[in-house]
């Protein structure tokens, strides 16, 4: 059994009983605890307090996994540590895995949550913890009180996009085993992997200009999705297609030593795919490449369309749609690149990985949290599974 738990104080310093202060029409703690509650692979979200206020706040959330459990005056006080309320938590009630959630992460989303445990259950790994890339230059002040980089050659000053940047922890999530969090009395042990998160996650709220920089990054993201509520014209999206390289892939271009070309797919973008073909969504991928090892990843995918060596991609979206009797503003399309974005203009809703050329980013209704090949797709899936439902709701 899966857990998620998010430890919540009363007596927060910097800002007054901050974790049930509204943030984006919220409270804080509301949207780690949205978060948990929709990621399918955790069963119970626990919020521990010692607050009788916040408790009454949560238990307001009617979130049906969320339940609300005390924590003693020790582990609450201002010199405890988060350990120790994890331990507490673990000695008290059972279950095999556990994800510490920290409710100033309000950037936290299910997907995250979601490719935090598939990353936790690949072999060999312990424990996860979620970090987001910084591509910045560290200095630090040596012996004779010099400043010396720690990151990179001052006389070899590498340009940004070929700077592979550090992994900062930005404190969202941390996942390990009950078993091993007893025995190391750690929030992580053993052999520790890193699950990259989205760049504006780095800011957590501890302080009150924090709080400014995410409830606006939240408000945006919310308006984004009303937009693309919005743009779901009835009967709401009936097709979802899909650029392959850049999107299903890293982009990458890999080759055995033997020549043979080789391509990275995601495996949970095929989790994607299956969601929204048992909704009844058409699905297919269009590529200006024309390879087999597309049409076998197609076939595996069990697409309705893969059309290869696209040089129009409009068009050919304006033959399918033509195909299947049904409208481009039933059509939602994710691409990453300029060759895409007539076609991600004129769907109803164009998608594009976080890591897509800008010009594509600036006319993409949703941009994934994602990069490509690291999940984009089933991350659209989900959003449009939710934007339908939400029409759904919206029409009663």
């Amino acid at each position: 059994m899966n857990i998620a738990f998010i430890p919540v104080r009363g007596g927060s310093k910097s800002i007054p009983l901050k974790n049930i202060k509204g943030m984006a029409g919220h409270p804080l703690v509301w949207w780690t605890a949205k978060a948990a509650n929709d990621c399918e692979l955790i069963e119970t979200v626990y919020v521990s307090t010692d607050s009788e206020i916040i408790k009454k706040t949560v238990e307001s959330f009617n979130l049906p996994k969320v339940i609300v459990v005390d924590r003693s005056t020790e582990s609450a006080s201002d010199t405890a540590s988060t350990e120790s309320v994890m331990l507490e938590f673990a000695e008290n009630h059972a279950f095999d895995n556990l994800v510490l959630i920290q409710a100033t992460s309000p950037l936290l989303t299910s997907e995250d949550l979601m490719n935090g445990f598939s990353l936790y259950f690949s072999p060999g790994t312990d424990s996860v913890l979620s970090v987001v890339r910084q591509k910045r230059f560290i200095w630090k002040e040596n012996e004779f009180g010099f400043s010396e980089p720690v990151n990179y050659d001052v006389y070899s000053r590498p340009r940004r996009q070929e700077f592979d940047g550090y992994l900062v922890e930005n404190g969202a999530f941390y996942i390990t085993s009950r078993e091993n969090l007893l025995s190391s009395k750690n929030r992580i042990s053993g052999n520790i992997s890193a699950y990259e998160m989205h760049e504006n996650s780095y800011v957590e709220i501890d302080e009150p200009s924090d709080w400014i920089i995410v409830e606006n990054i939240l408000s945006d993201r919310n308006k984004t999705d009303k937009q693309c509520v919005k743009n779901l014209d009835s009967p709401y999206i009936k097709m979802f297609l899909s650029d392959c390289d850049g999107v299903l892939t890293d982009a990458g271009m890999y080759y055995s030593e033997f020549g043979d070309e080789l391509k990275k797919f995601n495996t949970r973008d095929g989790m994607g795919f299956s969601m929204l073909r048992e909704q009844g969504i058409i699905t297919g991928i269009i590529t200006s490449e024309n390879r087999e090892l597309n049409t076998r990843r197609a076939q595996k995918l069990n697409v309705d369309e893969i059309c290869q060596g696209v040089s129009d991609k409009l068009q050919v979206i304006k033959a399918i749609c033509q195909k299947y009797r049904i409208t481009l503003n039933e059509v939602a399309y994710i691409g990453d690149d300029i060759n895409d974005l007539e076609a991600i203009k004129s769907v109803g809703v164009g998608c594009c990985p976080a890591d897509a050329d800008s010009r594509v980013r600036e006319a993409a209704i949703y941009i994934t949290q994602a990069k490509g090949g690291e999940g984009a797709v089933r991350e659209t899936a989900e959003k449009i599974l939710l934007w339908r439902s939400s029409v759904d709701h919206s029409a009663e």
